[in-house]
């Protein structure tokens, strides 16, 4: 068995762990998650007070047989065939929830893009570059992590490109 560090053991998920080692600056926000919410990313807007557009949900879809992390404002949605032409494929579906899960070592409202168990081709929408910080999961419902777009697309090798659609 993997041994945790100080600061898995004191709470950090292995997202919040992966910002403390690159020495990214962000800040972490908590709030108490509703199961019966219908929207994991709008809740975290709302719980948080910020705008949806600067709170992006991490979706795993499967292109060319590929998973590929795609990671998009929460006020809009996923747009299958601009990622897969994002990554050079040809088509795009979401994945599995169960193999989304075990592929990145989180649970489905809670799979953040950083620190994930197997590194993941990541694309993340354009939008985000218009924003001087946005929110992503933190590696657990009712856990959101705030950082630099640039910083997250740097730490997750992520390529920008227009794949939400408002």
């Amino acid at each position: 068995m993997a041994k945790k560090s100080k600061k898995q053991q004191a709470g950090g998920t292995p997202a919040t762990v992966a910002l403390t080692a690159a020495g990214v600056d962000h800040t972490v926000h908590s709030y108490e998650h509703d199961p019966a919410h219908p929207s994991y990313g709008e809740e975290a807007a709302e719980a948080m007070g910020v705008s949806p557009d600067r709170v992006f949900k991490t979706l795993v879809a499967d292109v060319d047989g590929a998973l590929t992390v795609a990671v998009v404002p929460v006020s809009g949605t996923l747009d299958l065939k601009a990622l897969a032409a994002a990554v050079g494929g040809k088509r795009a579906a979401m994945a599995d929830p169960a193999l989304a899960e075990r592929t990145t070592g989180y649970v489905r409202g809670g799979i953040s893009p950083l620190g994930q168990r197997k590194k993941l081709p990541t694309v993340l929408d354009e939008s985000a570059a218009a924003h001087p910080t946005i929110c992503v999961s933190a590696g657990r419902r009712g856990l959101e992590v705030e950082l630099a777009p640039a910083e997250l697309a740097t730490l997750t090798k992520a390529v920008l490109a227009p794949i939400g659609r408002g």
